[in-house]
């Protein structure tokens, strides 16, 4: 039976995520100065029961939601609930994070090291490191798409609801809007494949059907924002900025719905393929 998900912080510190200010001095013309909210980021080192995996930057917000989306979307496990615990530490830009998963995660974890430990030369090169790139994927179970009225005005609601980003700048943003059409989480951070993971985790943590409703990213829409998408179980995904050729053979293959929201245009909507359009193997 699984255990209950839980998360602390290493010697009670939890971690500040406020923007900080910045002083600078306009180039050129008049001496004018001022000061600039910018995003913080750090280094985040992440261990599964007590072996060290990957570090990774990231934006110092929502940490427990990210570890989680990860652990799922990279395929290290099955199942949220194969997460039992997740223990936070350190501070301003060097954080950990000690995992505890279950044993048969674990050992699958340390065959698939085991595996890439094997290859030589760019370190993305090998049969190993080309099925991680190019995975085999569970094919999801095809799920309505949304009405276009839970699309209108979605940009502009997006803006309003990125805190973050309003306020400093550089951050992408991932959000999951419910089945009632309204933005119920929002996850932002430096980058756009953790922002979805952020997002992941926050769906997966609150208990939300990620086939009830849809979601978005700001970012530009790459295969493994697909991966992580198909893995996670999500129905539909909207995507601000216009997807690849091969994101869109992946999102048809695994039935996943794949929308494009242009600026000043209707939504595209390229998975699944249209009815008139002779699809290709």
């Amino acid at each position: 039976m699984p255990r209950q998900l839980s998360t602390s912080f290493i010697n009670d510190t939890e971690p500040v995520t406020q923007a900080r200010g910045y002083a600078y001095a306009e180039l050129g013309g008049a001496a004018t100065t001022g000061e600039g909210l910018l995003a913080e980021e750090c280094a985040l080192a992440i261990a599964y029961n007590g072996i060290s995996h990957a570090v990774m930057m990231v934006s110092p917000a929502d940490l427990e939601d990210f570890i989680a989306g990860f652990s799922l979307s990279a395929g290290i496990v099955d199942s949220i609930d194969d997460i039992y615990d997740t223990r936070l530490g350190g501070c301003d830009d060097a954080r950990q994070a000690e995992v505890e998963i279950a044993n048969r995660a674990f050992w699958a974890l340390k065959d698939q090291r085991r595996q890439l430990a094997g290859t030589t030369g760019c370190g993305l090169c090998g049969v190993e490191a080309l099925e991680q790139a190019l995975p085999t994927l569970a094919v999801l179970q095809p799920q309505p798409l949304p009405p276009p009225e839970h699309l209108a005005d979605l940009r502009q609601r997006i803006a309003a609801k990125q805190d973050l980003a309003r306020r400093s700048g550089a951050l992408h943003a991932a959000l999951f809007v419910d089945a009632s059409g309204e933005l119920a989480l929002c996850r932002e951070d430096i980058g756009r494949h953790n922002a979805l993971d952020k997002l992941i985790g926050a769906v997966l943590r609150h208990k939300l059907d990620p086939r009830a409703g849809f979601a978005v990213v700001t970012s530009r829409c790459s295969l493994e924002l697909i991966h992580k998408a198909v893995r996670a179980g999500l129905g539909t995904l909207v995507s601000l900025s216009a997807p690849t050729a091969l994101t869109v053979q992946w999102a048809r293959r695994h039935n996943l719905n794949l929308i494009h929201l242009p600026h000043h245009s209707a939504p595209r909507v390229y998975s699944p393929a249209p009815r008139t359009e002779e699809v290709q193997p």
